[in-house]
């Protein structure tokens, strides 16, 4: 199994519990204060708990670069696919570090770097997971590549969604906030992105690079135990 896949697969899964565990807790002790319905996952950092909340995310962000790591050394990804999966932890940081803020008491630069974050995060994931494992009929873990490629397209459908959702409140002169659950819809595409990045780390944690050519492995011409043929 690839190293750095191994450690992003569990910074992924403690980073996701640390914020399933505050949704949990805020339902079971305060409901009402930060409701999946209505309240988006960004809520947790403004209450005392925010401290916690920031350390889920950085262990998310972390474990998303070690597999974009693993998936780059395994040469699964490309360019645009490392690209955006650094877009992704980069934003996912962003988020964390500048809280949210409330839009009703007046702008903010804090609360504007923490949308575009936001955005950032959100959209650059989908795209890495379709660009990364497009090729999943050809791949050696042809399961993992399809299960990274399903959620991707699910997680490009949320992002589609929510932009159709936007449009229209903007058709009807509604906040595209107030058009949707938003707090439900962000956490059905976070917990679709999340499938789509674990699945990620498990096809760069079981994948097998082919021999070099040229290599013993590779049995091509010249190399041990096949001697090269007469031109």
């Amino acid at each position: 199994m690839h190293q750095p896949a191994r450690w992003g697969l569990g910074g992924v899964a403690a980073g996701a519990t640390v914020i399933v565990g505050l949704d949990v807790i805020s339902v079971v002790t305060s409901v009402g204060e930060v409701s999946p319905l209505r309240r988006t996952i960004s809520e947790h950092g403004l209450g005392p708990e925010g401290w916690i909340f920031g350390l889920g995310v950085a262990l998310l962000a972390a474990g998303s670069l070690a597999i974009c790591v693993s998936l780059a050394r395994t040469r699964l990804a490309g360019v645009v696919g490392t690209l955006t999966m650094v877009a992704w932890s980069a934003g996912l940081l962003v988020a964390a570090w500048f809280p949210k803020h409330n839009w009703a008491v007046g702008p903010s630069l804090s609360g504007s770097i923490h949308r575009y974050g936001s955005f950032v995060a959100f959209l650059s994931l989908p795209v890495a997971a379709v660009v990364i494992a497009r090729t999943w009929r050809r791949a050696e873990r042809r399961g993992a590549a399809l299960t990274a490629f399903v959620f991707g397209v699910g997680s490009v459908l949320w992002v589609a969604g929510i932009a159709t959702m936007a449009l229209i409140g903007a058709h009807n002169g509604l906040p595209w906030y107030r058009v949707m659950p938003l707090g439900l819809v962000e956490r059905g595409m976070a917990i679709t992105e999340v499938a789509a990045l674990t699945a990620l780390g498990v096809w760069a944690a079981t994948h097998r690079p082919g021999p070099v050519l040229g290599s013993p492995a590779a049995g091509t011409p010249g190399s041990v135990g096949q001697p090269a043929r007469a031109e």
